[in-house]
C-alpha cells in the first residue's frame, strides 16, 4: 500500500500547488471567456463552465475543483441581478444560476472519473487491486485513461444537453447579455495580474508530470509522482527571499482524510482477505456463478451507485468493492469488470446533497434545491449505469487484457 500512499501524497502537493499560486482561477478564467461569446450565448458559456471544471477535476479532488469553480462561477453570477430562490423575479436568471451551479458540481464529479488522481475513489480501486492481486500488472494511467475519458465525455455531454433542454431557454442570451459579457472575466484576470516566476515554474513542472506519465512504467509511477513533488521543496518562488514553491505551511492542505480513509480501507481488505471471510464469502456466493454477466454489472453499479447517495463515494467503495471481488471469483469472471462498475458506480452521487462534499458546496449556493439535483441527476445516473453496462465489455475488456 506504500505505493499507492506515495502515488496520492505526490499528486495532492502538485495539485495543492496549483490552488495556492491561483494557477487554476487563471486557467479557468481564459478558458471560460473563450465560451462567453458576444453577443453572449448562455448555452456556450454553460459548455466553457462546464468544461473547464471538468479539466480541472482531471487533475486535482472533486472537492477542490467544485469549490475553486463555485467561487469563479459566483463572480459570474453576481453581475445578474437577484436571482435567488426568494426572489422569483427573473426566471432567466434563475434558470442560468441553477445551470451554472448543477454543472459545475456534476462536471467535478464527471471529470475526476477521467484519471487515477481525480478523485479517492479511482485510488481505492488501485489499492484493492494491488491488495488483492499483488502478482499482477498494476492499473497505470495510461490503461485507465483509455477507459474512464471516454466515458467521462460521453456523460459530459449528456449533463449539457439535459441542462440546456432544462434550463436555457431562447431568450436567455438577450434577458443576460446587459449584465454578462467577456469583458468581465478580463477584468477578473486583469485583477490577478501577469504571471511571475512561480506560477510559470509550477505549469513547467505540472505540464512535465503530465507529459512524462505515459512515458513511466507503471510500477514506478507512485515514485515519479514524489520526484515531481519533492521538486517544489527545491525551486524558490523568488516571492519571499528564502522560500520555497511549496514547504510544510503549504502542506497543511492536504486532505488527510482521504488518505487515512484509503489506509482503512486497505486494512479492511487485507483483513477480509487473511481472516478467511473471502473464502466464506466466495462460498455464499456459488449461486450466482450461473448468473450472466451482463446482468450482474448493471447491478453492481446500481448498488454502488445507491448506497453512495447517503455516504461517502471513497465510504462506498470501500465498502463494495471486496464483495464484489468475491463475486466475481464466484462467477469465474476477471474480477475489474465487476470492480470497475462498483467503483465507477460509487462517483453516480447525483441526486442528493449528502452524496460528496461537492454537492454541499453547491447547494450551499443557495440557488438550487434538491428537487432541481434529482431532474438533472436521475437522467445522469441512468445514463451512467447504461454506459457502464455497454461500455465494460468493450473498452473494459482492454483494461482488463492489459492487466491480464
Amino acid at each position: 500500500m506504500d505505493d499507492v500512499i506515495s502515488l496520492v501524497l505526490g499528486s495532492f502537493i502538485l495539485a495543492l500547488a496549483i490552488e495556492h499560486y491561483n494557477i487554476h482561477k487563471r486557467v479557468a478564467l481564459n478558458i471560460t471567456s473563450l465560451f462567453c461569446g458576444d453577443p453572449l450565448n448562455p448555452p456556450l458559456l454553460l459548455l466553457g463552465i462546464c468544461g473547464t471544471t471538468a479539466f480541472v477535476s482531471m487533475w486535482m479532488q472533486n472537492t477542490a475543483a467544485a469549490v475553486m469553480m463555485i467561487q469563479v462561477s459566483n463572480g459570474i453570477l453576481q453581475r445578474l441581478p437577484d436571482g435567488s430562490q426568494e426572489s422569483g423575479s427573473n426566471t432567466d436568471v434563475q434558470c442560468f444560476c441553477k445551470a451554472v451551479i448543477l454543472g459545475v458540481i456534476y462536471s467535478a464529479a464527471i471529470g475526476g472519473m477521467s484519471t487515477l488522481t481525480g478523485t479517492g475513489v479511482n485510488l481505492i480501486l488501485v489499492g484493492m487491486w494491488q491488495s488483492y492481486f499483488p502478482q499482477e500488472e498494476p492499473i497505470g494511467f495510461s490503461s485507465w485513461f483509455m477507459f474512464g475519458f471516454p466515458l467521462a465525455v460521453m456523460l459530459f455531454f449528456l449533463l449539457w444537453i439535459v441542462l440546456c433542454l432544462l434550463y436555457c431557454s431562447r431568450s436567455m442570451g438577450s434577458s443576460l447579455s446587459a449584465y454578462l459579457n467577456r469583458s468581465h472575466l478580463k477584468r477578473e484576470l486583469e485583477l490577478l495580474g501577469p504571471m511571475d516566476f512561480a506560477e510559470k515554474m509550477i505549469l513547467i513542472i505540472f505540464g512535465t508530470w503530465k507529459a512524462g506519465i505515459r512515458a513511466v512504467p507503471s510500477m514506478k509511477l507512485n515514485w515519479y509522482h514524489v520526484m515531481m513533488a519533492t521538486v517544489l521543496f527545491i525551486i524558490p518562488n523568488k516571492r519571499n527571499k528564502g522560500e520555497k514553491l511549496m514547504d510544510w505551511n503549504k502542506c497543511k492542505k492536504l486532505p488527510w482524510n482521504i488518505i487515512l480513509l484509503l489506509g482503512a480501507g486497505f486494512a479492511i481488505a487485507d483483513g477480509v482477505h487473511t481472516s478467511g471471510l473471502a473464502n466464506e464469502l466466495s462460498d455464499s456466493l456459488s449461486f450466482v456463478k450461473t448468473a450472466p454477466y451482463i446482468a450482474i454489472t448493471p447491478l453492481a453499479c446500481l448498488i454502488s451507485a445507491t448506497i453512495t447517495e447517503f455516504t461517502s463515494n471513497n465510504s462506498t467503495s470501500t465498502l463494495v468493492l471486496p464483495l464484489l471481488i468475491e463475486l466475481a471469483r464466484a462467477m469465474s469472471v476477471h474480477p475489474l469488470l465487476l470492480m470497475v462498475p462498483g467503483a465507477i458506480g460509487a462517483e453516480f452521487a447525483f441526486l442528493l446533497p449528502t452524496g460528496t462534499p461537492s454537492n454541499v458546496v453547491g447547494f450551499a449556493t443557495g440557488h438550487i434545491e434538491i428537487k432541481d439535483m434529482i431532474k438533472v441527476g436521475l437522467p445522469l445516473k441512468v445514463a451512467g449505469v447504461a454506459l457502464i453496462t455497454v461500455l465494460m465489455p468493450t473498452l473494459g475488456e482492454k483494461l482488463e487484457n492489459s492487466k491480464s
